[in-house]
């Protein structure tokens, strides 16, 4: 369509404003769940230290066990940080514990339920193989090892690896500044007192919401009138926060109300596009005021919500350094409904998702599509993505799904 660019061209440029990570910083291990790692973590020793025990039972060395029954004297007991300091000889056995180190000598271990304590003997009914039972030295890691790349969210299961290899802090992004800025007259923050044709501000809260997930700093700047006035105020407000983004929701369109591009280009900003081939979403804005990245969001909840999915989300994970950014979101389903043929723009239908006896993943597109339904986005578990053109569709065919729950939103 004339004037505007396609989702994927929009997505590209919005990504190449973050080419440049942000800087990276050291947090301690406690702070580290959800950041995103700026350096490969590198073992910074050996694990396990020792050969260990993986069960309940008693070392031993495996060819005293080939003629059996065999019977073994116990000469000592090796518990986790507690070694038996001794050596296991022929025809000799100690008693250990899972995780303690291996003693001198032993080779394989007995588990206890396999063996028969006779005062000061143990017997065994069947011979044991050399390493039964035996975690060997740097089975799970070496040191110097990569155990994670750059550029890696960290999960709980990562800091846990992270503490493993010995690591008291690891080096990080920083964590993204994103400044909210809702425009326009109409808007009551809610609990507020409304006049005749207002309404209560909603956006705001969903975008902080989707910063947050991602692991990025929301930064309220309230809600700005529409006046060049009020806007220059709000603009100075995010540079003086030292937002690494700023999200103005509403009045990117070109209305006679719709001040927000005027007032970010008159502060200096590099428009980059501000009109987009999809639905809903079509009058989204970007550019660069600074070093600051700018998304001008549309004023429908819908809209404003399926666009920060889509596009801030990227965002903040290109800033955090994340190499799988701009990824393709959409999962395999098919439709649990009847669909028409599709226009110009590219559409992102509000949709309940439910699985198939067979595991498919089956969508099925609300009735009302309409951008300013804030119920219907809440009920809804994702969205179905039909490109543009796309022909008339029955209930059963292919699609393609963004679920909510897979991204956190």
């Amino acid at each position: 369509m004339s004037g505007m660019i396609s989702v994927d061209e929009a997505l590209a440029r919005v990504l190449a404003s973050a080419a440049t990570p942000l800087d990276e910083e050291c947090v301690a291990l406690d702070e580290a769940h959800g950041r995103t790692l700026a350096r490969d973590l590198v073992a910074l020793r050996i694990q396990p230290p020792f050969p260990n025990s993986a069960m309940d039972g008693y070392a031993l060395r495996a060819t005293d066990t080939t003629a059996a029954p065999a019977t073994l004297a116990l000469v000592g007991e090796s518990a986790a940080g507690r070694a038996f300091m001794g050596a296991v000889g022929p025809g000799e056995a100690a008693r250990i514990f899972t995780g303690a180190p291996m003693p001198e000598g032993a080779d394989a271990i007995a588990i206890q339920e396999d063996v028969r304590r006779e005062g000061g003997n143990i017997v065994l009914a069947a011979p044991v193989a050399v390493g039964d039972n035996l975690r060997p030295a740097g089975q799970d890691f070496r040191e110097g090892e990569v155990l994670l790349r750059a550029g890696r969210r960290l999960t709980p299961r990562d800091v846990a690896l992270a503490a493993a290899a010995n690591h008291p802090g690891l080096f990080v992004r920083r964590r993204v500044r994103v400044a909210i800025l809702a425009t326009g007259d109409e808007l009551v923050a809610p609990g507020g007192t409304l006049g005749p044709s207002q309404i209560v501000a909603s956006n705001n809260f969903a975008v902080a919401g989707i910063v947050a997930a991602c692991g990025g700093v929301p930064i309220d700047l309230g809600i700005a009138a529409d006046t060049i006035e009020a806007l220059d105020g709000a603009i100075a407000r995010a540079r003086h926060a030292h937002a690494d983004v700023l999200v103005t929701l509403g009045g990117a369109s070109v209305g006679d109300y719709d001040l927000v591009q005027n007032a970010l280009v008159g502060a200096g900003m590099e428009l980059g596009f501000w009109r987009i081939a999809m639905r809903p979403g079509k009058p989204l804005m970007h550019g660069r005021l600074g070093t600051m990245r700018v998304l001008g969001l549309p004023g429908n909840p819908t809209s404003s919500t399926v666009c920060a999915i889509l596009f801030l989300r990227p965002l903040l994970r290109a800033l955090r350094g994340e190499p799988d950014a701009g990824s393709d979101p959409t999962l395999a389903g098919c439709l649990g409904a009847d669909l028409p043929h599709n226009g110009a723009r590219q559409d992102y239908m509000r949709a309940s998702l439910a699985r198939s006896e067979d595991g498919v993943a089956v969508a099925t597109p609300f009735a009302l599509q309409d951008s300013s339904l804030v119920k219907v986005m809440a009920e809804a578990d994702g969205l179905v993505v039909r490109p543009p053109h796309a022909p008339a569709a029955r209930a059963g065919d292919s699609c393609r799904i963004i679920a909510f729950d897979a991204m956190g939103v």
